[in-house]
């Protein structure tokens, strides 16, 4: 029995690409090719604008239409955004004009089988308001061709994708052989694959008998693989200029996305972004810290969210460019019995991450040791994201007992014959250790301080830390309590 996995590719051809390229744009609208109508928007087309129509006849039907100039260059940026994005469903991609294909065949189990994973692609697609069109074959070209036919086909082997490529015109192939197969009467690939290659050949040429066999699998079809970029530092040309922070949400989605898929075809994740918003004359980091290492898309975008709603612009951007600045290798996690641990720990982590954006990082930190033997200076705010306040750098927690709560003043016991009381008098179970101020200290509140600390039970079964004062006349303080 062979065990090898047998290729599968998944084909998501974008039929508006030129169009959608170019969101978020006004209603209606359409993009211009050599002086005639090359794709409308829905609401062109409802007024009557078609493909191969004039830009004085366009007009004409539509007064308000927006009018763009195709751009190649940023139809190819976007394709190539989005087999960034792909690296969620599988680390190969190719790319042809229009289309993504995506071999899926290793990744089936993973995800729970085919539909599943077609199913995951075009809510991927849609989500990053892209229209897309979805077939799946053994062979890239066959899956294309069927994508481009709109058939919706999803063949996993050789006999079911023969009979649906034989249903489709000729029109799959190139123009002059398709117009060659149709001066003799033949519209369908299944008419195309009965005659004698041989013939065949010198009628449409060997180039298109060639495209035939390799869809149908007969001969092989080597795709080169997108290469991921070593370095995430996306950038994405707005189509006009925004003056609203929260608008830039729509195509910051895109970016996201795509640093998404390319954190999981890395296997890492980061603990940092930055998004640049380029204005004509200056520039403005927007800086997105998280909690944890993370490659969670929507955990970016909520946060992206959380800062761009409370975020002025000081000028109108012109372009945006997202760059990973901390990529840290992800340890794979263990499948668990019970994830609820995890998705606690996860659902703590998006809390403080909105908090921070809502607040403020400096409003929202955590307790960190900090390398001082003075129990007022053993703790100190640190930072969620891996900075710490004040240049404060955490040392090696103390190896003597601390308690978890410190009194933020100390407070002032009574005593009896020396022997301190706090509800009763209190039971001495370790100590004396001896703490003074240090000499560096030239703070007046703390330039003589000596102190006897002991561990302490009271009468109502408490452990207490509290201390004596050396200097006269002794008195007896608690600093904190135990767990």
């Amino acid at each position: 029995m062979n065990s090898r996995v047998k290729p599968l590719w998944l084909a998501l051809h974008l039929p508006c690409l030129p169009l959608e390229a170019n969101l978020p744009l006004s209603s209606p609208s359409a993009v211009v090719e050599q002086g005639r109508v090359l794709l409308g928007d829905q609401a062109a087309r409802r007024a009557g604008v078609e493909s191969g129509m004039g830009i004085a006849a366009s007009r004409m039907l539509a007064p308000a239409i927006a009018l763009i100039a195709r751009d190649r260059p940023r139809e190819t940026s976007a394709l190539q955004t989005l087999a960034c994005w792909a690296g969620n469903l599988t680390p190969r991609v190719s790319l042809v004009p229009d289309t993504l294909l995506l071999e899926v065949g290793s990744c089936l189990r993973l995800f729970g089988g085919l539909e599943a994973v077609v199913s995951l692609a075009r809510e991927g697609v849609q989500a990053q308001h892209y229209s897309v069109e979805v077939a799946a074959a053994p062979t890239p070209l066959g899956a294309q061709w069927l994508a481009q036919a709109r058939t919706q086909a999803l063949c996993s082997d050789q006999t079911t994708l023969r009979q649906q490529l034989e249903t489709l015109p000729v029109e799959v192939l190139p123009h002059k052989a398709a117009e060659a197969l149709r001066r003799f009467g033949i519209t369908t690939l299944a008419a195309v694959v009965r005659l004698p290659s041989a013939a065949l050949a010198r009628r449409i040429g060997r180039e298109a008998v060639r495209l035939i066999a390799q869809a149908l699998g007969d001969q092989p079809d080597p795709r080169p693989d997108f290469v991921f970029p070593e370095r995430f530092a996306l950038s994405l040309e707005l189509p006009a200029t925004v003056e609203y922070a929260t608008a830039l949400l729509f195509a910051a989605r895109r970016l996201i996305s795509a640093l998404a898929g390319w954190l999981s075809a890395r296997q890492a994740g980061v603990r940092e972004i930055v998004l640049q918003l380029q204005h004509r004359h200056t520039v403005t980091d927007v800086v997105l810290r998280f909690a944890d290492l993370t490659a969670d898309g929507s955990r970016f975008e909520r946060v992206l969210r959380e800062r761009l709603e409370r975020f002025t612009l000081q000028a109108p951007v012109e372009s945006l460019l997202l760059t990973a600045t901390q990529v840290v290798p992800r340890p794979h996690r263990n499948q668990a019995l019970f994830e609820a641990a995890q998705d606690t720990a996860d659902a703590i982590g998006n809390l403080l991450e909105r908090l921070s954006a809502r607040l403020g990082e400096k409003q929202v930190y955590a307790i960190a040791t900090h390398d001082d033997h003075r129990p007022e200076c053993a703790t100190q705010a640190a930072s969620l994201f891996g900075k710490v306040n004040s240049g404060i750098t955490p040392g090696i927690p103390p190896v003597l007992p601390r308690p978890l709560w410190l009194l933020e003043k100390p407070e002032l016991l009574s005593y009896i014959q020396g022997r301190p009381c706090r509800c009763g008098p209190l039971t001495l179970l370790a100590g004396p250790e001896r703490i003074e101020a240090g000499w560096w200290d030239t703070r007046a509140s703390r330039a003589d301080v000596r102190r006897d600390y002991f561990i302490a039970r009271s009468a109502d079964a408490r452990w207490l830390w509290i201390y004596r004062e050396c200097q006269a006349p002794g008195r007896w303080f608690l600093q904190g309590f135990f767990a």
